[in-house]
């Protein structure tokens, strides 16, 4: 087998507002849990109770990622200023 090499450099990841997409996004599946609550007679007469806990399971696992990219954001900005503090710039290791 031989070996792949890549004929471009891969881009840099997208930085954005991540904490905040996270949020909104389990706030939304948290919502429609709420909203999807009250037929749940319906959905389980047509056997579909699966879209109540599926909306469920994405709101508890948005929680996991609120907590992962809020510690990710502090570790970057912890990294930051260190590298502030040496005078250094460049991006950190993976």
């Amino acid at each position: 087998m031989a070996k792949w090499t890549p004929k471009y450099e891969a881009p840099e990841p997208l930085e954005g507002p991540v904490v905040g997409t996270i949020t909104g996004g389990t706030i939304l599946w948290f919502v429609l849990f709420l909203v999807q609550v009250p037929f749940y007679g319906w959905f389980d007469d047509h056997d579909l109770t699966w879209w109540v806990w599926t909306c469920l399971a994405g709101g508890g696992l948005g929680l996991l990622g609120i907590w992962h990219v809020r510690k990710r954001d502090a570790a970057i900005k912890r990294h930051r200023a260190a590298q502030a503090d040496q005078g250094t710039t460049g991006t950190p290791a993976v």
